[in-house]
């Protein structure tokens, strides 16, 4: 496979300012690059086997140790689970079981973990994972039920008000607040794309109970993530419950389709007809999250489709960190987050061609499957590090943006 060709490829047309912020991303690690490089990943993927044969499920499709976060639902608690869609789809439960084992591998391998604390760390994910599934009932995490690194994020955002959080997102002068375009998380957007957002803002809050609270005050492009940055994405900043300190910002992110999507067809599993890819990413993150994140809806400006919500910082995500957390928060954490893939799941079976609570209990009980996904999970991380160098070497000659 032609790596940069590839990437070159897939990245075509989107915006070059936040195009080159992901490369840069991606140029800082393999853990980077493998975020990044989804698409890749499934190009890579064996097409036979356990890749073909195990059961159907609905998937995020991009399962990696930091696309797990807490944040505030719909009904404003606060919640810790799976929290990126973009590449949301119906597909063999293995292909999102073994990038979610090969994003631990790079990570490991990233801090310098023996081989034998990388295979603990696998370990702690698809054991427990394979345990919750054969139970056959989901749950969630709450405040009062999570441990270790959960809690403290869930504590962290239970206590942060509005206002500190407005704080971080922009400036206030008198009683007014700007988006703060840093170069960091946002970056000004275009007289015409204002006027855009501005006017869709306008449309959409005249079909809202309350279309006060969604009186636009600034917009800005926003730069979040790595796989998605350079497609469209914007912060809202609205009038919510009053200036200056009940605000609110909204994410609106532009979808595309799945990076899944080319291989499912060529492997012939069939997908659901979505009017638009926001539909998709909604209604799949409707199904397997215990309750989904406040203000979150698919809407379509001009000819593309958008997914808006609230916007959720990066900070409430789970990144590890040797250096401030212990390999025993590590081994928990990671076992949360099996139980959360499980229980994602099982919420979803049943649904829209995926398979059944009893079809993915008699999965979990086997076990050859789990060794083959390890084994496998090791070759594509070996594989994703030689790709890494392959990219490095095109960036470092300015060889992948003309």
């Amino acid at each position: 496979m032609d790596i940069v060709g590839e990437i070159r490829a897939f990245n075509a047309n989107r915006e070059a300012e936040r195009l080159h912020i992901k490369y840069d991303h991606m140029r800082a690690s393999s853990f980077a690059f493998f975020r990044g490089g989804c698409h890749l990943f499934y190009d890579q993927l064996p097409q036979g086997g356990i890749f073909k044969s195990a059961p159907l499920t609905w998937v995020c499709g991009d399962l990696h140790i930091e696309n797990f976060g807490s944040y505030k639902g719909d009904n404003r608690l606060v919640y810790f689970d799976l929290n990126d869609f973009d590449e949301a789809a119906l597909a063999p439960v293995s292909w999102e079981l073994v990038r979610m084992l090969t994003s631990i591998r790079m990570w490991a391998s990233g801090v310098g973990a023996p081989t034998k604390q990388e295979e603990a760390l696998c370990a702690s994910f698809i054991n427990t994972y394979a345990t919750e599934l054969a139970k056959g009932k989901s749950y969630w995490f709450e405040r009062e039920t999570a441990t270790g690194l959960i809690q403290s994020l869930l504590d962290n955002l239970r206590t942060r008000n509005r206002a500190q959080f407005l704080n971080t997102r922009t400036t206030l002068k008198g009683k007014r607040r700007r988006l703060l375009t840093d170069g960091r998380r946002a970056l000004p957007a275009s007289p015409k794309q204002r006027l855009q957002v501005s006017e869709f803002m306008t449309a959409f809050a005249q079909t809202q109970a309350h279309p006060e609270f969604y009186k636009v005050l600034d917009i800005a492009r926003r730069i979040a993530g790595t796989g998605s940055l350079g497609v469209e994405r914007y912060a809202i900043l609205v009038e919510g419950k009053g200036s200056p300190d009940h605000n609110y910002v909204l994410d609106m992110k532009q979808c595309l389709p799945a990076s899944l999507a080319p291989f499912l067809k060529a492997a012939k599993f069939a997908q659901p007809k979505w009017q638009t890819q926001a539909e998709r990413v909604v209604n799949i993150q409707h199904k397997m999250q215990a309750m989904p994140i406040a203000f979150l809806q698919a809407v379509t400006m001009g000819e593309q489709s958008y997914v808006l919500r609230g916007l959720q910082p990066s900070e409430d995500r789970v990144a590890f960190d040797l250096t401030r957390h212990s390999l025993s928060d590590i081994h928990g954490t990671l076992s949360d987050m099996g139980k959360l893939t499980a229980w994602a799941e099982l919420r979803s079976a049943g649904h829209g061609g995926s398979a059944n609570v009893d079809d993915l209990m008699a999965f979990a009980v086997r076990k050859k499957w789990r060794l083959k996904l390890l084994d496998i999970s090791q070759d594509l991380s070996a594989q994703v590090k030689h790709d890494a160098l392959l990219f490095n070497e095109a960036y470092d000659d300015h060889a992948l943006i003309d």
